[in-house]
């Protein structure tokens, strides 16, 4: 560096010195760059590409490591078995929704085949990475009726009457479908857009806003919800379309309205099939040990139900409503209508993240009993992308089933190659076999809806549980049942988070606040309310709080200390000022009598000047009269500060205070001065306040916050309550020692 200040600030005409030439000499001169180091960037740069493309593509990691013979088996039983239940179900749930039954066999083949590319994946101790083996993505009837009443309200059947003969009123089906399934592809892509972009921002956390009571609550009264909308299948009746708040009961009241135009054969049809289906369903779990696999019940009702109608042509002899039309084979992709992303914005945010709430839970659930970890910001991404890609296909949302994940672990399902194989499954059914189902009658959908929201219902039981364990979520679970079934899916999932963080807020505002002692010949601190070996520290007080600091609850921690500390310490302090008010005009009085006894007059005795003394004066404060010598010493002298002693004011049992911060997390401005007031409030009746357990990072906070200054240092913070001890004893002993001294 000298040298090359020396060549840029020289003269044409200057010579360099000795020194600088033969630095000059020694620097060696520039070298290229090397073809390892180049290598080596490159190599970084290839196992970073590697790394994102095993990130977001898992399959890459473990399909090459994939166990044949141990594994390929069980994946093909366990695909076979869910595949036979995605069909009943797909047609179902696209029923649920309001959308033409083919539908639903698209959104159960296309994204359970895009998830076996983009599905988390789990790690062992070994380092390899296989595929989460139980999460079953498909069609879910949550996330169906939610759809459902969007394309109700969006677009309603009103909207496609046309007139038949020339006065008759009818829907036109063929328009109304296909207007739907545009509406549902546009909402399942702006659900998937959503999800992706909260995986890349890694807002996966997001679903910990919904806490456990607040799902179940949600999806109890969604089932709920699943039930009414069904039962017009059930009893063949046709319903006008409600949506909006009180759209439930609107709904069910006009079913009971309707109630004496009931179709008895849809009825019976109804009954028959949920008695059988429930039967089966029963024998399954009773004997799922020694079952080779579930008995598909949905698929034989739905089979021998449509052999019956197409045999006694039900819908013509009895006016059993039937499926209709199911078009064989595939549909090329479609780009979605993106004028509805604006009307569709909030419905489809909620979906996405109900869907992935349910299935981040049920991942959880699996992980924790085969021990490995979910990934829950790739578990977004890969429900995002399988949503996003699906919408382009006429597939609606989908999230992940309780029943057909556990039907993939029980008969033996250990990677996602079994989602493959129910893929394809449901493929053959789309080209082949979907249009042998158009006989069938849509009670029977609805009875294998209606049965397969047996497991939801038994949520109730949460009432019981949680009255006995946690009252507060008992409350969270009630508020967001109610909530959902007045104010519809939508509007009652916003309620419901609201409601919930609600009760955090009134849990901080409302914490444990608690007076420490010392278990004898411990450093341990506890209760003293609790524990009966805890005792109080003589002359000190150690005041806790449960919960963090923050602007909502602070003044509460202040009242609090004040309460738990034994005395008014507002009307002490109050009592004090008054006191020291009394006191100042009682010197300005006695200054001012002194002023007018003060007469200068000669001394005969001497060159000082005396003051002769008063006569007897009624003021009894200043005594009897005596001669007062004025000296230039005494003059500058100051009296001694007020205690509340001198004052004649009770004093504290106690002469510090420790705040244990150890809970504290975070405080904020309107915390830091309502911290300042305590000191000073503290101090003004002459006792010191100290904190303990303070974290770092709280630290900061307050030396950000300008808390710090003359009056309150560094050093009232100490590691723990057991160092603020020891110093105040400390400083009580030395205290001691100092008055025996003058003593």
């Amino acid at each position: 560096m000298a040298v090359e200040m020396a060549l840029s600030h020289r003269a044409p005409h200057e010579v360099l010195s000795e020194a600088d030439l033969e630095e000059l000499a020694q620097r060696k001169p520039p070298t290229k760059p090397s073809l390892r180091s180049c290598l080596h960037k490159t190599r970084c740069s290839v196992s970073t590409a590697k790394s994102l493309l095993f990130r977001f593509l898992p399959f890459l990691r473990w399909i090459p490591r994939y166990p044949v013979k141990d594994w390929l088996l069980g994946d093909i039983v366990s695909g076979f078995s869910v595949g036979i239940m995605h069909l009943p179900q797909g047609l179902a749930y696209a029923l649920l929704a309001g959308l033409p039954p083919v539908t639903g066999l698209y959104s159960s083949f296309y994204p359970v085949f895009l998830y076996f590319f983009f599905g988390t994946s789990r790690h062992n101790s070994m380092g390899d990475s296989l595929p989460t083996p139980c999460l079953s993505p498909g069609p879910f009837a949550v996330i169906s009726v939610m759809i459902g009443s969007v394309t109700d309200s969006l677009v309603p059947s009103e909207n496609f009457m046309e007139s038949v003969n020339g006065s008759n009123m009818t829907v036109n089906e063929a328009r109304r479908d296909a207007a739907r399934v545009e509406l549902v592809a546009t909402i399942t892509v702006l659900t998937g857009i959503f999800q992706v972009a909260l995986g890349l921002l890694q807002f996966g956390f997001v679903v910990t806003y919904l806490s456990d009571p607040l799902v179940r609550g949600y999806t109890t009264a969604a089932s709920v919800h699943v039930l009414v909308s069904q039962l017009k299948n059930v009893f063949g009746v046709s319903l006008g379309e409600h949506s909006g708040p009180l759209s439930l009961f609107m709904t069910f009241i006009e079913i009971c309205q309707k109630l004496p135009q009931t179709n008895v054969g849809t009825l019976v049809t109804a009954i028959i099939a949920m008695v059988a289906i429930f039967a089966v369903k029963e024998f399954n779990h009773q004997f799922a040990s020694k079952l080779p696999m579930p008995i598909p019940i949905e698929l034989i009702t739905i089979i021998v139900s449509t052999g019956i109608s197409y045999g006694v042509n039900l819908n013509a002899k009895f006016g059993i409503s039937v499926v209709g039309h199911i078009p064989s084979g595939l549909k090329p992709p479609v780009v979605p209508n993106v004028s509805y992303f604006g009307q569709v914005v909030g419905n489809a945010f909620a979906i996405a993240v109900v869907g992935y709430a349910i299935c981040i839970s049920l991942g959880k659930i699996f992980a924790l009993k085969h021990g490995y970890k979910v990934d829950s910001n790739q578990e977004l991404i890969a429900l995002g992308l399988c949503n996003f890609l699906g919408g382009f296909f006429q597939c609606f949302a989908i999230s992940c089933s309780m029943s057909r994940s556990l039907v993939q672990e029980s008969t033996g399902g250990n990677s996602q190659v079994a989602g493959v194989i129910s893929s394809l499954v449901i493929l053959v059914t789309i080209l082949k076999i979907g249009e042998l189902f158009r006989d069938l009658p849509k009670a029977i959908l609805a009875a294998i809806i209606i049965i397969n929201l047996k497991g939801m219902f038994k949520q109730f039981s949460d009432i019981r549980t949680l009255w006995k364990s946690n009252q507060v979520d008992l409350m969270v679970w009630i508020v967001t049942f109610v909530a959902t079934l007045m104010l519809n899916l939508d509007i009652g999932l916003g309620a419901s988070v609201a409601f919930g963080l609600l009760t955090v807020i009134f849990r901080t505002q409302l914490p444990r606040y608690s007076i420490l002692g010392r278990i004898s010949n411990t450093d341990v601190y506890r209760d003293v309310a609790e524990y009966q070996m805890a005792q109080e520290v003589p002359g000190v007080k150690i005041f806790r709080s449960s919960s963090t600091l923050y602007f909502a609850n602070v003044e509460l921690y202040a009242e609090a200390l004040k309460k738990k500390s034994g005395i008014n310490v507002d009307r002490l302090i109050e009592k004090k000022k008054k006191a020291l008010k009394k006191l100042k005009k009682q010197q300005k009085k006695a200054e001012k009598e002194k002023a007018k006894r003060k007469k200068v007059l000669p001394c005969h005795g001497g060159p000082l000047w005396c003051h002769p003394a008063p006569q007897d004066t009624e003021d009894g404060e200043n005594g009897p009269g005596v001669a007062v010598i004025e000296l230039s010493g005494a003059e500058g002298s100051t009296p001694p500060k007020p205690t509340l002693r001198t004052l004649g004011l009770p004093q504290p049992s106690f002469h510090a205070i420790i705040l244990d911060f150890s809970p504290v997390s975070f405080v904020d401005t309107v915390s830091i001065k309502i911290l300042k007031n305590i000191f000073r409030d503290f101090h003004e009746i002459e006792a010191d306040v100290f904190i303990a357990g303070c974290p770092g990072p709280v630290l900061a906070q307050l030396e950000r916050g300008n808390f710090f200054s003359s009056a309150i240092t560094k050093h009232c913070f100490f590691p723990s309550v057991h160092d603020a001890v020891l110093h105040i004893s400390g400083e009580q002993r030395q205290t001691l020692v100092d008055l025996s001294t003058r003593m």
